[in-house]
């Protein structure tokens, strides 16, 4: 029985940290993303998903001063999807059969 709590108590805390440590990995993705989609030419041809993208990473940066890491981390997600979004849309726009 105690090893039952103790195991409960230890994943309780591990998940608790992980909603309370800053999302560096998430900001990394999201710059590195949105770097990838600038130099593909989103800001000519996906302006609206890059410029989303740069709002959410404006945002989690924001949010990043403030200590409000779940907002962040979420934010920076969002940032890095719309990056994506602003790939797919270069590369259809690219693509021939489309």
């Amino acid at each position: 029985m105690i090893i039952v709590r103790t195991l409960g108590l230890v994943t309780l805390l591990a998940v608790a940290a992980c909603q309370t440590a800053p999302p560096v990995q998430e900001m990394s993705d999201a710059r590195q993303a949105i770097m990838v989609a600038r130099e593909a030419g989103a800001q000519d041809l996906a302006v609206a998903d890059l410029q989303a993208a740069e709002a959410y990473l404006e945002s989690a940066e924001q949010s990043l001063s403030a200590r409000d890491y779940a907002r962040a981390r979420r934010d920076a997600i969002y940032a890095k999807d719309k990056a994506l979004e602003a790939l797919k849309r270069i590369e259809s726009s690219k693509d021939p059969g489309t």
